[in-house]
């Protein structure tokens, strides 16, 4: 197409619709009772099939973490369209190669060595893979609530009963209790729980296993599990657990990597825990499909010795777009944009709980924010259809939030990161009807 031929008019939303549920999987589930197609995107907006504008307060499951269609990284990538499209990694890639260096630069500790994919669901797996490699045995850890996606690796991982397809068991997984503050499955208060919630690692650990682990692998804040977020010392206590059984610590940071939770690069990093591998993905590249493993110069060379690629997995179109979208988040401060505009959104997210009981809880860091919804704040029932019915009339005001949880009853908002002051109180205001109607007022 030249630059003078006009751009062919979208689609009907009736069109999209019926051709979507006529070619694709009927499993492939819809966030609306009606479903919405979106046509484009600017900043921190969408606009529907039907030219409706709304405030994008959920960026593509945590992913449009610069904004939609980012003037500077687009251009980026358009050069690179234009320059080189494909090799794979059988031979180095110059973009590949300059994103691990940066990579490297800001992770934390000594992590290092880089491996590419394009998904997180791929990514976990290789960290697992390089964990067995290294330490010798099979025995993997993890928390109940958490996800790790959609490959039968990632689904052997995951503790969530709806993302769980006939009882995958690629790795040998253990699950213990995850650091649920809000529902401690140990009738604890933060306050006085004694970590009971890390503890329970070692607990499964020496019931459940031979007593030699190859790692525990946590998401610093569980993200489809709704945004728990553990207490301040929780994973100090539960690598130095991992490790005291011969474990490496994963921190799968694919929805709380890349300033997401504010100031820090990474989720895990607020918990002052330096892991032995870690996980990312989704705002990785503000919407490419890219997945990422580090480690450090150690434990990388157990898999010494075996060829290893991936055809897409760090190629020059992805490779290029995230090392724009990090560059573009370092050179605007987006985490520390993050932890400012996040405080003020968490402010006014409180300020909705003291006037509607519906809230039972309100967690999180940085910009990403979740409010679990109850029928009754003494018995913490879950407000799963009061939850729908906010999701719909936020919907209606032109605000898109999330939704998760084991009980389906969790609201999850990550705007993308360049969201303004502004930006978050109108979104506010759109909530505050929606929180009205779900309330039933």
């Amino acid at each position: 197409m030249s630059p003078t031929t006009p751009k062919a008019k979208a689609k009907s939303r009736k069109d999209i619709v019926a051709k979507h549920k006529e070619f694709l999987l009927p499993s492939l589930g819809s966030h609306y009772a009606d479903p919405l197609p979106f046509v484009s995107g600017k900043g921190v907006h969408l606009t529907d099939a039907d030219g409706k504008e709304y405030l994008d307060f959920f960026g593509g499951i945590v992913t449009v973490s610069v904004g939609h269609c980012d003037e500077e990284i687009t251009e980026r990538i358009v050069d690179q369209l234009r320059t080189l499209q494909h090799t794979s990694t059988l031979f180095p890639i110059e973009a590949q190669a300059d994103l691990a260096e940066k990579l490297a630069a800001i992770a934390p500790g000594d992590l290092k060595r880089s491996f590419f994919t394009n998904s997180g669901s791929e990514a976990d797996e290789k960290a697992i893979q390089m964990a067995q490699a290294h330490t010798g045995r099979r025995q993997v850890v993890a928390l109940r609530h958490c996800y790790s996606g959609g490959t039968a690796g990632a689904m052997s991982l995951t503790a969530h009963g709806t993302w769980r397809i006939n009882e995958p068991n690629a790795f040998p997984v253990t699950h213990a209790a995850n650091a649920y503050c809000y529902r401690c499955p140990f009738g604890k208060e933060p306050t006085s729980c004694n970590l009971e919630c890390a503890k329970d690692i070692e607990t499964a650990i020496q019931t459940t296993t031979d007593g030699q682990i190859a790692a525990f692998i946590a998401e610093p804040i569980q993200g489809v599990g709704g945004f728990i977020t553990p207490p301040p010392e929780y994973f100090k206590e539960a690598a130095a657990i991992a490790r005291k059984y011969g474990g490496l610590f994963i921190a799968d940071e694919v929805q709380s990597g890349f300033g997401r939770t504010g100031t820090k690069w990474f989720g895990i990093e607020q918990w002052g825990v330096v892991p032995d591998i870690m996980t990312g993905a989704k705002g990785i590249a503000n919407g490419l499909p890219m997945g990422w493993m580090i480690t450090t110069d150690a434990v990388s060379q157990a898999l010494n010795g075996k060829v290893y690629l991936n055809t897409f997995g760090g190629n020059p179109i992805s490779a290029t777009a995230a090392l724009a979208t990090v560059e573009a988040m370092e050179k605007r401060d987006l985490p520390g944009n993050a932890a400012r505009v996040g405080a003020h959104f968490r402010n006014r997210l409180e300020e909705l709980r003291d006037k509607y009981p519906l809230i039972g809880d309100v967690r999180g860091k940085g910009l990403m924010q979740a409010l679990e919804l109850v029928k009754d704040r003494k018995t913490k029932e879950p407000a799963k259809p009061e939850l729908q019915k906010v999701i719909e009339s936020a919907r209606e005001q032109g605000l898109v939030i999330g939704k998760g949880g084991l009980m389906g009853n969790v609201i999850r908002m990550t705007p993308p990161m360049t969201v303004s002051v502004s930006d978050v109180d109108e979104a506010i205001g759109k909530l505050d009807k929606a929180l009205a109607v779900g309330s039933g007022a």
